[in-house]
């Protein structure tokens, strides 16, 4: 395959890849404005929704201005004024940065693979401003920066993860290309000595661990409440009349915030909760919700705090703890005689700090403003979430390591 040949080919996989996140709602509501409209609506209405919902799930602001008539029908207090929707549905963004790892694993395939990544994150980028551009319109205007430096930053992190996984698999019968990309990295990485580097890694594996391991047992509470709270959601799908393609396109925007909720269960466990809603608080030690949207999922949400509640830090200690554990003997392997008690606290320390970026970041990414009025404040403080992991992780990281310490020792 030649470079020309490369080019397009990576800008198809790019087409596909949007193709397939702007048709997961278009499609429904293409169907919704053939057979419950009648076609008798304009279709450029369905597919500014579409595209919005696009731009929205990766973390593009939407401003909207409403006239009386739709704020009226919107049913929120505060619909009159302008307001913005700040809030990523990430099951886009997940959506895309998977998708970008199988099309950076077959670029990383091709005999020429900068020119293949290339050409995607254009026709990725070029596409993203187009969609923002064909959005516009004076009742919901998208952020053209955002437009198109958000969506592409999701595809291009997932372009590299992917490309680097096809490189590591590939690397043994292509040494020279392993060599060229090790050079990238190599002078950064060999400025630091030895030690801290392996302390830097491990630092970083352990905190991956523990996130996984908290946003995990998130996913799994998630699920429960979904089949505990499963004839509440069901009476909410009723109330809103919504017919069957409109129960399709509900069905599928929940879906695309089932990220969001993973991640605002993962907020409760570490302790500073979420909100929905200016004023309200879900959270482990109690919790107290005002008026809510009217969303069949979030049906599932507790309306008191269980009286264990407490508990819940147990997840991401425990997390913390194993995480620990796990990396010790590699560290004890990689430093040797040099793996002393300093060493350990600082990689415990580094776990913690790890850790709580992460979650900080996730809780970043998951809230933000989704409505008028009292919607203005949905999600996580990031800040707080942020803090309670680091140390909750960082701690709990520190002792792991050292309960291996001096099992080793005994």
């Amino acid at each position: 395959m030649n470079r020309q040949l490369t080019a397009i080919f990576a800008a198809l996989e790019a087409l596909l890849v949007v193709g397939i996140g702007v048709g997961l709602t278009l499609v429904p509501l293409s169907l919704l404005w053939a057979f419950e409209y009648g076609l008798q609506l304009d279709w450029a209405i369905f597919w500014r929704i579409a595209a919005d919902a696009w731009l929205i799930g990766h973390g593009v602001d939407v401003h909207v201005a409403l006239d009386a008539e739709s704020a009226t029908l919107f049913g929120f207090a505060g619909a009159s004024s302008p307001f913005t929707i700040g809030i990523a549905a990430l099951g886009f963004a997940v959506l895309t940065a998977t998708m970008a790892m199988r099309t950076g694993r077959r670029i990383a395939e091709t005999p020429h693979r900068t020119v293949g990544l290339i050409a995607a994150v254009v026709a990725f980028a070029a596409l993203a401003l187009a969609i923002t551009v064909s959005a516009f319109h004076e009742a919901a205007r998208p952020s053209f920066a955002q437009g198109l430096v958000l969506p592409t930053f999701v595809f291009v992190v997932g372009l590299a993860i992917g490309a680097a996984r096809a490189h590591r698999r590939i690397g043994a019968a292509r040494p020279e290309l392993a060599r060229r990309s090790r050079s990238l990295l190599a002078p950064l990485l060999e400025r630091l000595p030895g030690d801290v580097r392996i302390v830097i890694a491990s630092a970083t594996r352990g905190g991956l661990i523990a996130v996984a391991a908290v946003v995990s047992v998130s996913a799994a509470s998630c699920a429960a409440l979904i089949a505990v709270g499963y004839a509440e959601i069901i009476s909410l799908y009723e109330s809103v009349h919504a017919g069957v393609l409109g129960g399709i396109a509900l069905t599928l925007g929940q879906l695309a915030l089932a990220p969001n909720f993973v991640v605002w269960a993962a907020s409760w466990f570490v302790g500073p909760g979420f909100a929905i809603g200016t004023g309200s608080s879900v959270g482990p030690l109690g919790t107290a919700l005002g008026p809510m949207p009217v969303v069949p999922i979030l049906g599932a949400v507790p309306v008191d705090a269980p009286a264990w509640g407490f508990l819940g830090i147990l997840v991401p200690v425990l997390a913390g703890f194993a995480a620990g554990v796990a990396i010790r003997p590699a560290l004890q392997t990689a430093l040797g005689e040099r793996a002393g008690l300093a060493a350990q606290l600082v990689t415990g320390v580094g776990i913690g700090v790890v850790g709580g970026a992460l979650l900080g970041l996730l809780a970043l990414a998951s809230g933000g403003p989704a409505g008028p009025g009292r919607l203005v404040d949905v999600g996580s403080d990031p800040v707080l979430v942020a803090a309670f992991a680091a140390i909750e992780i960082g701690v709990a990281g520190t002792l792991g390591i050292l309960a291996g310490r001096h099992r080793a020792h005994g």
